[in-house]
């Protein structure tokens, strides 16, 4: 072959075309290794949101650890032709629920509105007279010592009212004079007037409950180290009984504990006349405290143990106990740090 006519573009191109048969695809290659390689720095980068579990009872761990051993109850035990036990089962949903909404953040309240302290509510519209003559709502609250929720689309539609000592979180911070909050000790949420709710911050962790058990009579502390909640104390106690026109029964429901009184004084019924004090008394709902064995003037010193405590429904609506076991909640269960867990 003779080359002496190519012209020099020629021997340029069978140049080109001789250098990509060398290098082109070669056994072993594919198209696929023309992507460009995958470092750690192209990986996506955008932090994956983790779902945060839900408490529930099982995972509640309850542990015997008495360190009060005075008047102690068996889990399970007799009181004249029936058996009364602790319903711990109960007590871990309801802590969880607890855990829950601690879990989830936020501000805390409770609503506040002792011996009207805040101003009376307003009538609600459809209310009864209960059988103490109060103005009650379809839920049995009295709108004594009560909180007014209003509906969140209507502001000036009441719903209910509120117990005094319940707890409720509150999504925003403003301070406008109705303050949406949303329930932890009830369910739903509401508008409520700022003067009737305490605002407690985001830094609250309950890790003392107060068990009270209105059906079997008695009252357990616990307190939480870990993740387990130690049963601290299980005895005996008297709740309050539906006796009008003075005497109610004690409330059930989850309540903050909002006060202490060393010596809490008690009026006779019906009159403003001093009839005794209570010892070592924890305000939780009105006028519902957990304190003593009540003192009835002249005497003075504290009584110690009665032998009605753990037997039938009694008091005006506190939760009477052993005066060393009060004093045991008093000084244990710190306001901020604590609840009441009213069962049936």
């Amino acid at each position: 072959m003779e080359f002496k006519n190519i012209q020099p573009i020629h021997i340029l191109l069978l140049l080109f075309l001789t250098l990509v048969i060398q290098t082109g695809c070669k056994p072993g290659d594919s198209s696929d290794n023309l992507t460009p390689e995958v470092t750690t720095e192209d990986i996506d980068t955008i932090p994956i949101t983790e779902v945060k579990k839900e408490w529930t009872a099982a995972d509640i761990q309850l542990t015997e650890n008495l360190e009060y051993d005075q008047y102690t109850l068996e889990d399970e035990y007799p009181y004249k032709d029936t058996v009364r036990r602790f319903q711990w089962e109960k007590v871990k949903e309801k802590i969880a629920h607890l855990e829950n909404a601690m879990e989830n953040g936020g501000n805390w309240g409770v609503f506040s509105n002792y011996k009207n302290m805040n101003g009376e509510a307003p009538t609600i519209e459809g209310f009864v007279r209960n059988e103490y003559k109060r103005v009650s709502d379809e839920y049995g609250v009295e709108r004594y010592q009560s909180v007014p929720l209003y509906d969140v689309t209507q502001t000036d539609k009441m719903l209910r009212y509120g117990r005094d000592g319940w707890l409720v979180k509150i999504p925003d911070s403003d301070t406008t004079e109705l303050v949406r909050v949303q329930g932890v000790s009830f369910e739903g949420e509401y508008l409520v007037p700022n003067r009737y709710l305490k605002p407690w911050g985001n830094t609250i962790r309950f890790t003392k409950v107060v068990v009270v058990d209105v059906t079997n009579q008695h009252v357990a502390l616990l307190e939480k180290q870990g993740n387990t909640w130690n049963i601290l104390s299980k005895n005996p106690a008297t709740t309050g009984v539906h006796k009008p026109p003075y005497a109610q029964e004690t409330p059930t429901g989850l309540f903050a504990i909002q006060q202490k009184k060393e010596k809490m004084y008690y009026q006779q019924d019906g009159s403003s006349q001093i009839a005794g004090y209570a010892p070592y008394a924890s305000r939780f709902t009105n006028g519902a405290y957990i304190h003593g064995v009540p003192v009835q003037l002249p005497r003075k010193n504290i009584i110690e143990y009665s032998a009605s405590l753990g037997t039938t429904p009694r008091s005006h609506m506190c939760v009477r106990n052993a005066s060393s076991h009060a004093k045991l909640v008093f000084e244990r269960a710190t306001v901020k740090e604590s609840v009441v867990l009213v069962i049936d």
